[in-house]
């Protein structure tokens, strides 16, 4: 029985990591339909033939509450009882039960489909800032990196003849005053 407690621990914690994938206000202890769906898909819980992603659906909508719209662990693990004997059909309700806890636990959300970033070579031409030229060159130095406002606006040196009498007043205001 201390195999099973630390079965459904991990479990939990896999349930965890499903609650929050996609979703930055997510606190991991209730998870949606389409987090619980991709818990399933990537568990391989839904194997296409006992179990479609139309029957995950069926399940969570039977689990949660009339009106809510996500499901705590408690209401998780009752939505597994119901997919796990018919996703593991001949075996009993407890057997089918820890087969179905072995195929989620310890897992994590893949990211399998998500955008990669792009390596073509027109896009490392028009990146490549030793090929820049006129002012979008001065905007970066002989490494390659940006110098930031001092590449884009032209800063003024006050540090001529003229620069040290700004601001001084001007020879004729001098003169009234005497």
């Amino acid at each position: 029985m201390a195999e099973g407690s630390g079965l459904v621990a991990e479990v939990e914690t896999a349930f965890k990591k499903f609650a929050i994938h996609g979703d930055t206000k997510a606190t991991g202890k209730e998870m949606n339909g389409k987090n619980f769906a991709k818990l399933c898909k990537d568990c391989r819980v839904i194997d296409g033939k006992n179990i479609t992603a139309t029957d995950v659906d069926i399940v969570f909508t039977k689990v949660k509450a009339k009106t809510a719209r996500v499901i705590t662990f408690e209401q998780f693990s009752q939505a597994l009882s119901e997919l796990a004997p018919k996703r593991f059909k001949g075996k009993g309700q407890e057997e089918a039960l820890q087969q179905l806890y072995g195929l989620i636990a310890g897992k994590e959300p893949a990211n399998a489909g998500v955008t990669k970033v792009a390596k073509a070579a027109a896009v490392d031409r028009l990146t490549d800032t030793t090929k820049f030229t006129g002012a979008h060159k001065e905007r970066f130095d002989e490494s390659g990196k940006g110098k930031g406002k001092a590449g884009r606006v032209d800063i003024p040196d006050a540090s001529g003849y003229v620069g040290a009498y700004k601001g001084k007043g001007t020879y004729e205001d001098k003169v009234k005053e005497a």
